[in-house]
């Protein structure tokens, strides 16, 4: 099938897919996602439950296998260069998406969120991402259509970006330096308690936020800043935008289970800053050089994969000639194990 999908997908490389898409396909797709997004809650996750890895990557597995079968119905409608675009931009969305996660875990462990509550966070974490992802993928292909230079200004911001990520290597996130956390802990009434999954909950006939409520302003706040970076990038293997936002919906929906499969295993992959840095630098180069020369699609599913595919196996393989354990990796180094209780509240601290 990929074979085919990329042989069709080479046959009109000199222009991106362009086509007109119904209101009520739009409302049909939305449609899908929402039901979609609270079916997963209602019938899988209606308890607060701690998530194991067996079930997180049996989960990961589904949604991704979904994503993926939305390549068909692209190919269906539209042919194969929209279906070979669509790919495109759900695997740079879905290996960006990577690092967030890995934030993520550094906010619940800030927080000391318990397991069994992360889930339904992250459930409204990703219902607003989409939201905001919506109005960011409107708002840069309206700015491409209609000024050719800010081509230009999102090649050069990703090559930037490109950089950056490549040298961070493992540089520390602090919530307590976020400007959205500042501003919530002096306007919003808090309490330093969790009160179950509730996001605000009464005290003394008082209405105060949980910790919850800030973990959630944190992570909108962190999906913005990845947003600015993953945007940019998939607008450079599509200006559909229909294709734009299938592509980050589904590699959205499906980032709660990656998290719970891949919250634990940060360091494992030594690599992965690299390689994201190595794709955002060359979907950066493509954007800038798009007016002389117009990448196949298939080029760019070929680069994206083989690009993955060595930071996976390099880091791998470095692990094992240095003689670290897995498990090792997998606790951060500290000897805590991830399926053991949740690291003390700090939110009650400040």
């Amino acid at each position: 099938m990929i074979s085919t999908l990329l042989a069709s997908a080479g046959d009109e490389t000199g222009r991106f897919a362009s086509f007109e898409v119904a209101p009520w396909i739009w409302v049909a797709f939305i449609g899908l996602v929402v039901v979609l997004l609270v079916g997963d809650l209602l019938l899988v996750h209606r308890t607060a439950h701690v998530i194991t890895l067996r079930a997180a990557a049996i989960e990961s597995a589904v949604w991704i296998a979904i994503g993926m079968s939305f390549t068909l119905v692209m190919w269906w409608w539209q042919g194969g260069t929209a279906a070979g675009e669509y790919v495109a931009g759900y695997l740079i969305e879905k290996s960006l998406s990577v690092d967030n996660v890995f934030v993520w875990a550094v906010i619940f462990s800030y927080f000391g969120v318990p397991r069994e509550y992360q889930f339904r966070v992250l459930f409204w974490g990703i219902f607003g991402a989409l939201v905001l992802r919506a109005a960011f993928i409107f708002a840069g292909v309206a700015l491409i259509e209609s000024f050719e230079w800010v081509l230009y200004v999102f090649g050069l911001f990703l090559l930037y970006t490109a950089v950056k990520i490549a040298r961070h290597g493992d540089a520390e996130v602090h919530p307590d330096k976020n400007p959205a956390l500042r501003l919530v802990r002096k306007l919003v009434p808090s309490t330093g308690d969790y009160d179950g999954q509730k996001l605000f909950t009464r005290r003394s006939g008082k209405l105060l936020a949980t910790p919850l409520f800030a973990v959630l302003v944190l992570i909108e706040t962190t999906d913005v800043v990845f947003a600015v970076d993953s945007i940019p990038a998939i607008l450079a293997v599509s200006r559909e935008q229909f294709i734009v936002f299938a592509s980050n919906a589904f590699a959205i929906l499906g980032l709660r289970a990656l998290y719970f499969c891949l919250a634990g295993a940060a360091g494992r992959f030594r690599y992965l800053n690299l390689g994201l840095g190595i794709i955002l630098g060359f979907v950066g180069v493509k954007m800038l050089i798009t007016d002389l020369y117009h990448f196949p699609t298939w080029a760019s599913l070929v680069v994206i994969v083989a690009v993955l595919t060595a930071t996976v196996v390099a880091s791998l393989r470095a692990d094992k000639r240095d003689g670290i354990d897995p498990k090792d990796r997998e606790d951060g180094g500290d000897g805590h194990d991830p399926d053991e209780a949740p690291l003390p509240d700090r939110a009650s601290e400040s």
